[in-house]
């Protein structure tokens, strides 16, 4: 509807009040005689429990309850759940552990969970959990996936003695062997993709509170999928009826994928509200946070391709260690393997095979993180290219000339079997091209060598699955004065969906967007929905909107009709009203809302009120694509980058707001760039101690780390969806991993440094060209 309709750049419409105070987080929540709770976390990274004490604890002012492992194992709940199935080598299924709320006999990492204290006060809570005596038998702790998977290394798991988690295969081999045979070249390297973690700008909490009267437990909590935690939480946990659980989620203060599973947390102050008969509530600091949230990335490759004297693609070998951590978190085994099809990319690789290994150390599980798998994908494969490029003294943008796939050979179904619907890939490359003046390069690179300074230029051109082809919901209620309320399965966590779901409704059916309350997340309130991940959300909570804007209209068109006296074929819609066709009698969609809840004024076939919701699941996924281009200088004696131009060329099909598009893309840009240069969680080698574990160790990107983006939009529709939108939340990352550290590659390229592993810090950058200098290659 006028400047609030699909593709208008509207401001978000939940910013004022977030601006002003006006949220609801986890930390504004407060119920009468709550209290507090507080997790005793492991020192340790691998000990067994020899014996606990918390007789001490008990007796400090306050306590209310001390809760432990064994009280946990006495309920007899069930574990906490990992949705992905797998198998091992062998074929027999994949390890999947037990864990509990809190452990029994053994510790797995730091931070693990040891007891729960619940007091009157936080701080009583943490100060009684001091009391606690544990003694501990510390073991060997494995940190990196080379040790957990080397001979004789300690065992995460007694019962699963190699480490292994699970091995996942795809595409085919022996057309991948015959290809490396022919080959006139063979490129190989291992890559290692370091270990990060969200660090959200609202840390983790929860409430939960017990009403004995009813048996229901209401958990207040920032997460990403109410209904599916309410379904584990219920149905896999505590063994109860759905029913006898509420979520309730209010605002969310930031996840990139962090907050999509059920965490101990969760469980234990819901079981200790039915225990103390209270309220129970638990956040987490910053520290916390970082020995407790789940990590991601975490991966080591060895990566072959195959290539013709020209540079064309004839094979892709790559076999990935997948680090999971000490336990599997709800999606952990799904970032390696979910993204596969990233990995053969935009080219017509015409054979692939990939071999995926999960395994477990001494560290936080892993779990989706914005992108989740993708943008480890596009920076093995990206780097890989550039590196083919390099051993073949052929330009990075001419070699993946002659390998991309053309609009015209779309749909394509590449090497591993997955299939692209749309897109022009050479298309974005030269667009991109053109933007950050490629043809300049060469004069800006000399200038800067002028002044001391390594100018590089990096890109990558990369695809992303997106919007998995489950259902997703939305409910539009009418009421008598003609208001809307509208309802989302999806949960925003920082996107903006009020606006963006708004925008959508109001273009539909013509309305006013200040007379539309939208509501989100309580599993009370709103109708089924799988939630917010996989940048599904407009794809598919959008397609749902705009289901049931067509069966409000389908049902208004009835009502219209009768009001109107005519045929409802004669009645036509459009911005907001109905016309009887060739004629000037009109009647608004408000006004028909009304009348629909006068009983008496509508015929006998026509039920009343004007309420309908939409479900809609995509039959297949859809695969937003993009190029960025990073260009940047290192200072050679600091080892300092300064990135001085990064291009963004985007095709996320139907765009609904460019302004949240563009601000989408800033952010995700900016997190890869952050894990490139900067962000790493390290953990001490020989004790598994972490040593990232505050923004004093943790470096996080900040504006000043960036130059002004050129994000321009391509879009190409997708069929796969009712408003042939494609997911644009994680292709920022996803190619700003490559492109990055491609671009730093390319400034140290004069030295004769071919790679560096990510982060690119100052000190590794600085270091890197010490050793070149000493091994006596001349300086440009």
């Amino acid at each position: 509807m006028g400047e609030f309709a699909i593709g208008q750049s509207v401001l978000r419409e939940e910013d004022p009040r977030l601006l002003t105070g006006g949220g609801e987080f986890l930390d504004d929540v407060n119920l009468r005689h709550q209290a507090w709770g507080h997790v005793l976390r492991s020192p340790h990274a691998h000990a067994k429990i020899v014996s606990l004490d918390i007789s001490a604890a008990r007796q400090a002012p306050g306590v209310i309850a001390v809760l432990t492992g064994a009280d946990w194992a006495a309920e007899n709940y069930g574990t906490l759940p990992c949705e992905e199935n797998r198998k091992k080598a062998d074929g027999s299924p994949m390890f999947q552990p037990y864990r509990g709320a809190l452990v029994t006999d053994r510790v797995r990492l730091v931070g693990d969970y040891v007891a729960f204290v619940v007091a009157e006060t936080r701080l009583q809570a943490r100060d009684a959990a001091e009391l606690i005596d544990v003694d501990y038998a510390p073991l060997p702790a494995i940190t990196s996936i080379a040790d957990a998977i080397a001979p004789g290394a300690e065992p995460v798991w007694p019962e699963n003695p190699d480490n292994f988690c699970f091995t996942h295969a795809e595409g085919d081999l022996a057309a991948v062997e015959a290809a490396f045979k022919g080959a006139d070249h063979i490129v190989t390297k291992k890559l290692v993709v370091n270990r990060v973690t969200a660090v959200t700008m609202e840390p983790r909490g929860c409430l939960g509170d017990y009403d004995p009267h009813t048996g229901r437990y209401t958990l207040y909590t920032g997460l990403q999928n109410p209904h599916p935690v309410r379904h584990q939480i219920a149905r896999e946990i505590f063994g109860i009826p759905e029913t006898r659980v509420r979520i309730v989620p209010g605002d969310v203060g930031g996840s990139f994928g962090m907050r999509g599973g059920t965490y101990p947390e969760l469980l234990l102050v819901l079981w200790a509200s039915r225990l103390v008969d209270r309220p129970v509530k638990w956040i987490c600091d910053r520290s916390e946070g970082f020995m407790s949230d789940d990590h991601a990335r975490d991966n080591l490759s060895e990566l072959s391709l195959a290539l013709s004297n020209d540079g064309i693609f004839l094979g892709l070998k790559i076999k990935t260690y997948a680090a999971m951590g000490a336990y599997l978190a709800i999606r952990g085994p799904r970032p390696p393997v979910g993204n596969l099809g990233t990995l053969a990319g935009v080219y017509r690789t015409p054979a692939a095979y990939v071999e995926i290994n999960g395994v477990f150390t001494n560290c936080n599980p892993t779990n989706p993180y914005r992108g989740a798998g993708a943008p480890e994908a596009a920076y093995i494969g990206e780097r890989l290219v550039d590196i083919a490029a390099r051993a073949l003294d052929m330009d990075p943008v001419e070699i993946r000339r002659r390998n991309c796939v053309t609009p015209d050979q779309m749909p394509w179904t590449n090497a591993l079997g997955y299939i692209y619907d749309c897109g022009d890939f050479p298309g974005n490359m030269e667009k991109a091209l053109e933007a950050v003046d490629y043809a300049g390069f060469e004069t800006r690179r000399a200038e800067a060598a002028g002044r001391g300074r390594l100018r590089g230029l990096g890109l990558s051109n990369t695809v992303k699955k997106t919007s998995s082809p489950n259902l997703e919901s939305c409910d539009i209620r009418f009421d008598p004065s003609g208001t809307v309320t509208l309802l989302m399965g999806t949960i925003s966590h920082g996107q903006g969906h009020e606006t963006i779901f708004k925008q959508i409704v109001c273009d539909r059916l013509g309305l006013d967007p200040s007379t539309i309350r939208y509501v989100q997340g309580d599993t009370d309130l709103v109708t089924y929905g799988r939630g917010t991940f996989n940048s599904r959300s407009t794809a598919i909570g959008g397609s749902a909107a705009a289901l049931a804007c067509e069966k409000i209209i389908a049902k208004a068109t009835r009502i219209a009709a009768h009001m109107l006296e005519a045929s409802e074929a004669d009645m036509e819609f459009g911005d907001g009203r109905f016309t009887v066709a060739g004629t000037d009698r009109t009647i608004t969609l408000v006004d028909v809302a009304k009348t629909a809840y006068k009983a008496t004024a509508l015929p006998p076939d026509i039920e009343p009120g004007l309420d309908e919701t939409g479900v809609f699941t995509p039959q297949y996924w859809n695969w937003p694509t993009g190029v960025q281009i990073c260009e940047l200088e290192i200072d050679p004696d600091t080892g300092t980058t300064d990135i001085v131009k990064f291009v963004c060329i985007d095709d996320v099909g139907t765009v609904i707001n460019p302004l949240l598009l563009k601000a989408q893309m800033h952010g995700g840009i900016l997190q890869g760039v952050g894990q490139a240069l900067m962000e790493d969680i390290v953990f001490d080698p020989d004790s598994g101690q972490l040593i990232t574990g505050s923004f004093m160790d943790y470096c996080m990107p900040r504006a000043s780390d960036i130059c002004n983006f050129e994000i321009i939009s391509v879009p190409i529709p997708t069929a796969s969806n009712l408003i042939g939108a494609k997911g644009g939340g994680e292709s920022g990352p996803t190619g700003a991993l490559p492109a990055t550290i491609n671009a730093v590659v390319d400034a140290l390229k004069p030295l004769g440094v071919d790679h560096i592993d990510m982060p690119a810090t100052p000190e590794k950058i600085w270091r890197t060209i010490q050793t070149v200098k000493r091994a006596g290659i001349p300086a440009p």
